[in-house]
């Protein structure tokens, strides 16, 4: 099916909406930001592509600097949209048990290093017997639950006893440790330099204690966008799984150093009565969590957000009129981008670019 894609020099007020909108300048200004961090540290970036879903993207970052020279992926699906754009060095920071899932990525190992998280022997077993049938090398990484209570090891003794197995397997190379965190909510700077180093602490004591074990731990992929800084003071960890950052969301408005880049315009298309006006953007273009704030519009709030419209409201007279545009920030964007099929870029008021979203919809 055809969609509405605009030419480089289409003005932005004559766009139609609701458009995904990424500010050139902004996203740009954020890789620079990851560069100069990580410039002359030991840790590194190692870009989430769950938040952006195009290779594009991910080799500005790689190109601009700072990071381990690939990405990490949520999914298999993912990894191939990657490799395929030409990103050869991929992390997957989540289980591939299906034996069919576990054969395409030893058919992508032919192709780029290919690394994959685990947190149980059944697993390892098989990747070692698919790669070793397919003449290939799959890299493993142990999952270390830190805090979230979802996948990973629970204990050094887990992490040690995956990590001997991986060990005397064929077809299987034990490269390190991953763990993922979150801040629950933003208490300070302090505190959020505290909550960054106690959840990397973990993962790190299952590397010593696989360490202490003689075995050789390469990496320690640990952190995310509220770690960036964090995780870059924390010796022994090598690279961060940043995600939120390239392209921003309230949600991690603390982060300071980053700007907004990716915004959702839409276009008034009522105005029922004082103080109300209805656009024509809602959560098929969002997500749930949605956007609560209108760019260069702090008189205005949303009120709600329907499938495909939303609510605005002003205290005083609505300053948009019907046909006017306002351009939301978004709260979270993996979800939102998962929705698009393809990025606007704009520079100077204008389309400087359009791109393709490969990485929509792959949740296989």
């Amino acid at each position: 099916m055809d969609y509405y894609r605009p030419v480089p020099g289409t003005q932005v007020e004559d766009l139609e909406t609701p458009c995904l909108l990424v500010d050139l300048d902004a996203v740009e200004h954020n890789f620079r930001v990851v560069a100069d961090t990580y410039r002359d540290t030991e840790c590194k970036m190692r870009q989430h592509t769950k938040n952006i879903k195009s290779p594009r993207l991910a080799k500005m970052q790689i190109e601009a600097g700072g990071t381990v020279g690939g990405v990490c992926t949520a999914k298999l699906s993912e990894a191939e949209v990657m490799v395929e754009g030409g990103v050869t060095d991929i992390l997957i920071p989540n289980q591939v048990v299906h034996k069919d899932k576990i054969a395409r990525m030893c058919a992508l190992a032919r192709r780029a290093d290919m690394k994959v998280c685990v947190d149980n022997m059944q697993n390892v077993q098989d990747l070692s017997d698919i790669a070793d049938a397919y003449g290939v090398k799959i890299g493993v990484l142990i999952e270390v639950d830190t805090q979230m209570g979802r996948a990973g090891v629970r204990s050094n003794e887990q992490g040690v006893a995956i990590a001997k197995l991986a060990e005397s397997l064929p077809g299987v190379d034990f490269r390190g440790v991953m763990s993922h965190q979150s801040l629950m909510e933003y208490k300070g700077e302090e505190d959020r330099y505290e909550v960054g180093r106690q959840t990397i602490q973990i993962c790190l004591d299952v590397k010593n204690a696989i360490e202490a074990e003689g075995i050789a731990v390469e990496m320690v992929s640990s952190g995310e966008t509220f770690t960036i800084d964090v995780a870059a003071t924390i010796p022994g960890v090598t690279e961060v799984e940043g995600g939120t950052y390239a392209l921003g969301g309230t949600n991690y408005d603390y982060m300071e150093d980053y700007q907004m880049a990716n915004k959702v315009m839409g276009t008034v298309i009522s105005t029922p009565r004082s103080g109300v006006a209805i656009g024509d953007v809602g959560l098929f273009a969002l997500s749930g969590l949605g956007a609560d704030s209108i760019e260069g519009h702090l008189d205005i709030t949303v009120a709600e957000m329907l499938d495909h419209q939303i609510v605005l409201k002003s205290d005083g007279e609505m300053p948009l009129k019907v046909g006017d545009k306002f351009k939301l920030i978004p709260a979270y964007q993996d979800m939102m981008i998962n929705r698009w099929d393809q990025y606007i870029g704009i520079r100077d008021g204008a389309v400087e670019q359009v791109w393709d979203i490969p990485g929509r919809g792959c949740t296989q």
